[in-house]
């Protein structure tokens, strides 16, 4: 009996596989599609039984090619671009291929716990697991709710369906993602490249650089995920985030203390490294305008409720973890 990972050299994906083999399992079919080859380095160091092409494994799912041959499904395969304009890839990718294998996991009763997004939430101050405080802002976040709103018109007492609103993500793994990596990973590469990091100019009503989002690590992630294989009578749709909004200045200002701190240098403050122009602030970009989050805060109700308790990361925390993790990669 396999576990199933769809996306499974992407970031979450291949991070999810290292913690499955963490907790001893290996009978692992790794999915993706690797037309973007160099992701195979995010599995390199996992421990899988097998690896399908996305589209054979779909081919396959649809023809009933693995009757009672899964365990359950682990689904971060998805279109993760929020600027995607395509909107036909995109809601083939985010939702017909998503509504494939719940059917196939109503049908044959296997777990089936998926990547759902904070996108479905768009410019609402309040992040609740509710159709009042929803309405995304890209066809990106528009398949994610679309797919969840099917998940709610499931009959009570079906196999087990869990819905993971992730917020942002940031962690090992990320680097084949390029402009949609997270703020984190930008920053780390560019205080190495260039000495300095860039973050916005004030929007939606906030300071330079005082956009607030909830920043969780993939670590973090990974835990939830694994919690609700662990839990198989807990269904729903959840938040999984910290529950608490920290602003881009809080993640440039722990990237660069990180860096100095290996470089021997002594941290610094905001406004020492907003004087010393290692911050620096750049126009908001025009396209963005009307489709970006200003604000994201995970409402944990929902998942304390189901019964996680465990803690999670701050961005001084995770974020120098994650520094930490990419100096020793690129050797210093």
């Amino acid at each position: 009996m396999s576990y199933v990972v769809t996306g499974a050299a992407g970031f979450i994906g291949a991070n999810l596989v290292k913690g499955l083999n963490a907790h001893g399992i290996t009978d692992i079919l790794a999915v993706d599609d690797l037309t973007q080859g160099d992701k195979f380095r995010n599995l390199v160091d996992c421990q899988i039984a097998d690896y399908l092409d996305k589209d054979e494994f779909l081919a396959r799912v649809r023809a009933g090619g693995f009757h009672r041959g899964v365990k359950a499904i682990y689904h971060q395969g998805a279109c993760s671009d929020t600027t995607a304009s395509d909107g036909r890839y995109v809601m083939a990718t985010n939702y017909a291929y998503s509504c494939a294998l719940l059917d196939f996991c109503m049908a044959e009763m296997i777990p089936f716990i998926y990547a759902s997004s904070a996108a479905t939430y768009g410019a609402h101050a309040e992040f609740r697991e509710d159709p009042a405080c929803e309405g995304p802002l890209n066809v990106y976040g528009y398949s994610k709710l679309l797919f969840d709103q099917r998940v709610r018109r499931l009959p009570r007492g079906s196999s087990q369906v869990v819905g993971l609103r992730y917020f942002n993500v940031y962690g090992d793994r990320e680097q084949h993602k390029d402009r949609m990596a997270s703020v984190a990973y930008h920053f780390f590469n560019q205080y190495r490249a260039e000495g300095h990091v860039r973050l916005f100019e004030g929007s939606g009503g906030y300071g330079d650089g005082e956009q607030r989002r909830d920043f969780v690590s993939v670590e973090d992630v990974v835990k939830v995920n694994l919690f609700f294989l662990q839990n198989p009578y807990q269904s729903g749709i959840f938040n999984c985030g910290t529950g608490a909004a920290q602003s881009f200045n809080d993640v440039a200002m722990t990237v660069l203390n990180s860096c100095r701190g290996t470089e021997g240098r002594p941290a610094l403050t905001l406004h020492e490294l907003q004087h010393q122009r290692l911050i620096r602030y750049i126009p908001f970009p025009g396209d963005l305008k009307g489709k970006y989050q200003s604000y994201t805060q995970a409402d944990l109700t929902a998942l304390r409720a189901a019964g996680y308790q465990a803690p999670f990361q701050t961005v001084e925390q995770g974020v120098a973890h994650y520094c930490h993790q990419l100096l020793a990669k690129s050797g210093g």
